[in-house]
């Protein structure tokens, strides 16, 4: 990796690699990274459009199934390829018709008796691990499919999930760092994911490679209601087990058990959560947001779907509102502000120490 001059950097450059050692809204996205691109019922015969990471991505399934990605802008004249059609597999442009195959090459421009060979479009990396589509925005020789996470219960008959999504007014760094803070869930989530005692149980942090871990336990307290009501187990002081990671810059995932250590009759005495925040930067400033919340019990109780699709909306909608207000008040400020960090931070820190270095290392950054 390539020292770079800080003295010879753009200062907007230079201040995302040096500030205070932190990623923050200002630090580039890391491209190097599977993100979802969308739900796998989202893509078929029709071409959707979304930006991602910056980028304008025009997606369609070919005729065999497969997704497919290309970026969204005719190399001729920039016209949205979304606003084409399909031909079978080849994709024709709806400004002068040129055509283009599954890999991004140009296979017939209409107006010329030879195709030129450079009229290609950029053609980018998918994987569908169901219900979820992957793309890779960076350097397709690293787009290696095992490093796409783990969400295998999204897809096992031996879970059932709710899930909702968000499009947000926030920078995929502070939506990381909002799922590892837990001191956070009594005051904004009252009634749905916190308690106070659970903000005040011990929290145990470490790091694993370019992963950040929490465990937190809370023996013998009621549990939240979001776990609570669809257990039955409201009233009654149970045993919770939390963890939790930031898996990578699109991913975080927790994983909670209530365990009832005097169950009724007939009544079970375990009981898991697995809650999936999937996190797709739309731009430095915006993200695309999918959120799982599965469970393996009472898996064809409609109204414990009801209740937790429900309560998990409250919660995340209270997430989207905090973040839109704190983005809003760092890019509107004109005066600077180093917040402040306390031992409960470190999980967050440990993440934006994570992502300055990824985002460092793929701009070619030594970071001193």
């Amino acid at each position: 990796m390539k020292m770079l001059d800080m003295r010879n950097v753009l200062p907007a450059q230079a201040y995302a690699f040096s500030a205070d050692g932190f990623a923050d809204q200002d630090t580039p996205l890391v491209k190097n990274c599977w993100y979802v691109a969308a739900r796998s019922e989202e893509l078929g015969r029709s071409i959707v459009a979304r930006r991602i990471l910056g980028t304008e991505v025009a997606m369609y399934r070919s005729l065999s199934g497969q997704p497919v990605a290309v970026r969204n802008r005719c190399p001729h004249r920039s016209f949205p390829l979304a606003m084409g059609k399909l031909d079978g597999d080849t994709l024709v442009c709806g400004y002068h018709g040129m055509e283009f195959d599954l890999s991004g090459h140009c296979t017939k421009m209409p107006s010329m008796p030879i195709t030129p060979s450079n009229a290609n479009v950029r053609c980018f990396p998918m994987v569908e691990t169901a219900p979820l589509v992957w793309i890779w925005m960076g350097d397709p020789e690293l787009a290696d499919e095992s490093l796409i996470p783990d969400t295998s219960w999204l897809a096992s008959p031996e879970w059932k999930s709710v899930t909702g999504g968000f499009h947000m007014q926030c920078d995929y760094v502070s939506m990381h760092e909002n799922l590892l803070d837990q001191t956070h869930f009594p005051f904004l989530h009252p009634g749905t994911v916190g308690t106070p005692a659970y903000a005040r149980s011990t929290l145990e942090v470490w790091q694993e490679a370019q992963q950040v871990f929490l465990h937190r336990e809370l023996l013998d307290s009621p549990p939240p209601g979001i776990y609570g009501v669809p257990t039955g187990l409201q009233e009654k002081n149970v045993n919770r087990y939390s963890d939790s990671k930031f898996a990578s810059p699109a991913i975080h995932v927790a994983f909670a058990k209530i365990v009832d250590e005097q169950p009724e009759p007939g009544a079970l005495s375990e009981y898991l959560f697995n809650i999936t925040h999937l996190i797709t930067p739309e731009t430095p400033h915006s993200i695309h947001y999918w959120w799982f919340n599965s469970r393996n019990f009472k898996l064809k109780d409609e109204a414990a779907d009801s209740f937790l699709a429900d309560a998990s909306t409250k919660a995340y909608v209270e997430d989207v509102d905090a973040l839109e207000a704190i983005l809003k008040v760092v890019t509107a400020d004109s005066e600077p502000q180093f917040d402040l960090n306390f031992a409960p931070d470190k999980p967050g820190l440990l993440m934006r120490k994570i992502l300055l270095q990824q985002a460092a290392k793929e701009a070619g950054v030594t970071l001193s």
